[in-house]
């Protein structure tokens, strides 16, 4: 039993490695653009990404917000991070990207 949960689990891998190859094929759910728009933009930008805080398809693709850690300072909660647009094909291949807002990270939202 274990050796077959070993083999599934291996398939499974193997499944969402392909998924977050760009052309593909499989995958254009927002968890694959997701992961596409991070991969994407930290090689252009050099910054470590911090997360996705939104996903929304558009007419030819996907349009994620994705935070990133721009200048790491000490104590944490003086850092600054910024929020990136990053806008992608159906294939998840890169079409734009631009900065939209930067904050420290113990800052809260204007509401």
């Amino acid at each position: 039993m274990a050796e077959r949960e070993r083999r599934t689990s291996g398939a499974e891998t193997s499944r969402r490695t392909r998924e977050r190859e760009p052309g593909s094929g499989s995958g254009s759910g927002p968890e694959q653009a997701a992961g596409h728009a991070c991969d994407r933009l930290a090689a252009l930008i050099t910054h470590p990404t911090e997360g996705v805080s939104a996903v929304r398809r558009t007419e030819d693709g996907w349009r994620v917000s994705v935070d990133v850690l721009e200048v790491a300072r000490i104590p944490d909660t003086t850092s600054l991070l910024a929020t990136y647009e990053v806008d992608l094909d159906q294939r998840g291949e890169l079409r734009e990207y631009r900065r939209i807002r930067r904050y420290r990270r113990g800052a809260a939202d204007d509401c």
